[in-house]
């Protein structure tokens, strides 16, 4: 799904009756009124001429269409409720469509159509099912905690499509049931995708807001009312309680205090003006979420005050301020570590920390564990498994260790070369070939060592290229850039070599050697009834656990278990000094010019573990990112010192990023520079 970055628009909306005008300005609220007998047939004549339309160009992707030729468009829209249905109408101008007729046809791969739909539409929360619609493609992502949206399927929906020369015309009819009610609000956007013969990609959406496949938050709204029925314009502005540099919310909802099925949000501009068109009546007005995201900071924020505002058909209503106010970013970074002289009188001062950074940030559920003196000291799990359930983490509940899965299997193809099983300074290609990137020669000098120091030169994934192509962006062994395909290329080689599938493997090279039980790399039985859900901004995705196992990716595990491999390491079992003394060396620096903290002191990749070179003593560690679930370990070798944490939230970036000042290296306000 696209995941877009778009920029602020500022509602104008002036409309009074529904039918009066041709175009709507109306940011991203749309209002439905009754239609007579549709037929979904690609054929908009049946449509009442004076149908309001929407454009679908109000946000777009950093790709821009080249021209309105290239892509725009408007959609329609109506419903009837003796059929229980909404009606939706685009019109889709494009010089150059295309259709993907393989079997590996993708949402990015051709020209298509997503509409996301929220149609509960509750403010406690309620979930996102989105369709993508075309030729070759039916595609559906559905919030698995939402009634409705776990329940939709393409029987709720009847599509047509049509082309008049460079235009396309579908029609839609969504059987929404008992959530289509006069007077209530629907959750709904659109995106539209370009994909054109140059092998450039785009799109272009109604409403703000990114990741509309999942997030409620990013759609627009559809509002329900009866024939002729009149408007009314409120304006209002959000401030701040302080100065503050962060940006103010994005969105302000507007609540009819006489019909809870009743709300909209409304677009904030720089300046904290809004403006929309709602039917007469009572409005208290509400901050959408609890943090907002500024400058890639996150901030908690709350409302200061009660704003309610009486709106009057014919009339212009200026709703009071609504005072936003912001707390104050944790600050509890003492200026020595408190794992430096650990004992059991500061495991509070450890809860306080997670839990305060915890709640601030919106982090549903932690597992931790801490090591000093070469043994674990502490472990301690906190909150849910799932943001919508009362369902505790404990020490039985299991976390996506994301890219903490690469130093396992590492650890696993370092015994192996040790037995001369494989050469890390061989060609890959000579074990294996690859078909994904044969057609460049320069990946037959791709070799293991290449893999495990993130020498390769393949990109971090093939998704982020339009065309799905796994590609080489440099000549292997000549610099820096991390990626997990190189991984699964080493696993395909290490599964041939070895003739065993590469879970047994790891079984006889990591989990039995050291104990690193309760450890799984694929779905089973197990795993999918201790696993956490992850969580993107404190709503829960899919726990869709991997059919086969991801050597970048995939590990699943808890803090507990996991200090084993950490100790493991720390005391150098399993392997050789030598290759420990490896292990543990520069391999490649990294580039610091994307990092959005620069490190203080020198940090580079060993052997598939960052290494850091600390007043504390070198330290050797990794960590993890799957979006949802976020983690890391560290060990400080002189120390014999460490910690590991796993979370299953986007938003404990913070968390984790000031976890080691916390534990070990104290407040420090010394100036930033890159290590070398």
């Amino acid at each position: 799904m696209p995941v877009p970055s778009v920029k602020a628009i500022c509602i104008s909306a002036i409309c009074i009756l529904f039918c009066v005008y041709s175009f709507g300005h109306n940011g991203s609220i749309a209002y439905a009124y009754p239609v007579n007998k549709i037929t979904v047939d690609g054929d908009l004549s049946d449509w009442p001429k004076n149908a309001v339309k929407y454009m679908i160009a109000l946000n777009s992707s950093d790709t821009k269409p080249k021209s309105e030729s290239d892509l725009s468009g408007f959609f329609q829209l109506g419903y009837r409720l003796d059929e229980q249905s909404l009606y939706l109408a685009f019109t889709v101008t494009d010089d150059d469509f295309m259709e993907d007729t393989t079997e590996n046809v993708r949402w990015n791969t051709q020209d298509g159509l997503q509409i996301s739909l929220d149609a509960r539409h509750l403010l406690t929360g309620s979930g996102v099912a989105s369709f993508i619609y075309s030729k070759k493609l039916r595609h559906i992502d559905k919030a698995f905690f939402d009634p409705f949206a776990n329940a939709a399927k393409w029987d709720i929906m009847e599509v047509a499509v049509t082309r008049k020369g460079n235009t396309r015309f579908y029609e839609w009819r969504i059987k929404l049931g008992n959530e289509l009610v006069v007077g209530k609000s629907l959750g709904f956007d659109v995106n539209v995708f370009d994909r054109d013969q140059d092998g450039t990609f785009s799109w272009s959406a109604w409403g703000k807001g990114d990741q509309k496949y999942m997030n409620p938050n990013s759609l627009g709204d559809i509002v329900i009312l009866p024939t002729g029925a009149k408007l009314a314009a409120v304006s209002g502005k959000l401030t701040w309680d302080k100065p503050m540099n962060a940006k103010l919310p994005g969105q302000v909802r507007l609540h009819a205090l006489d019909n809870p099925t009743f709300w909209v949000a409304a677009l904030v501009d720089s300046l904290g003006n809004y403006t929309a068109m709602v039917p007469p009546g009572k409005y208290e007005l509400l901050l959408p979420e609890s943090f907002i995201r500024s400058d890639k900071k996150l901030y908690a924020i709350s409302q200061k005050n009660a704003v309610s505002t009486l709106i009057k058909t014919g009339q212009k209503a200026v709703a009071p301020d609504l005072i936003v106010s912001s707390a104050a970013e944790p600050d509890l970074i003492p200026d020595k570590g408190v794992l430096l002289d650990f004992t059991s009188s500061e495991a509070g001062q450890v809860d306080s920390f997670i839990e305060a950074y915890r709640r601030y940030y919106g982090i549903p559920g932690v597992s931790l564990a801490l090591i000093k003196d070469g043994k674990m000291v502490y472990h301690k799990t906190y909150g849910v498994r799932n943001s919508m359930a009362d369902d505790k983490v404990d020490d039985n509940t299991l976390f996506e260790a994301a890219s903490i899965t690469k130093p396992v299997f590492a650890f696993a193809v370092e015994r192996l070369a040790e037995r001369g099983v494989i050469d890390l300074d061989k060609p890959l290609y000579e074990y294996l070939p690859y078909k994904d990137i044969e057609n460049d020669e320069r990946y037959k000098l791709i070799t293991a060592r290449h893999v495990l120091t993130h020498r390769t030169g393949f990109p971090n994934w093939r998704s982020m290229n339009p065309d799905g192509k796994l590609n080489i962006k440099f000549t292997p062994g000549t610099a820096f850039n991390y990626s997990g395909e190189g991984f699964e290329y080493l696993k395909l080689v290490i599964e041939k070599i070895t003739g065993k599938k590469v879970e047994q493997v790891l079984q006889e090279e990591v989990i039995e050697p050291i104990g690193l039980y309760h450890t799984f790399f694929s779905k089973n039985d197990s795993l999918q009834r201790m696993v956490a859900y992850g969580h993107y901004d404190k709503l829960p995705s899919p726990n869709d656990l991997p059919e086969k196992p991801g050597m970048a990716y995939s590990m699943h595990t808890e803090a507990v278990i996991f200090t084993r491999f950490m100790l493991y390491l720390l005391e150098q079992k399993g392997l050789k000094p030598q290759t420990y003394d490896t292990i543990m060396s520069k391999h490649s620096d990294y580039n610091f010019d994307d990092w959005d903290e620069k490190p203080k002191v020198p940090t580079y990749m060993g052997m598939s573990l960052e290494i850091r070179e600390t007043p504390f003593g070198k330290t050797f560690g990794h960590g993890g990112n799957n979006g949802d679930f976020k983690c890391k370990f560290e060990v400080y070798k002189e120390k014999k010192m460490g910690y590991v944490i796993f979370t299953n939230s986007n938003t404990s970036d913070a968390l984790i990023q000031n976890l080691r000042k916390f534990l070990v290296e104290g407040r420090d306000d010394t100036p930033q520079t890159a290590g070398k």
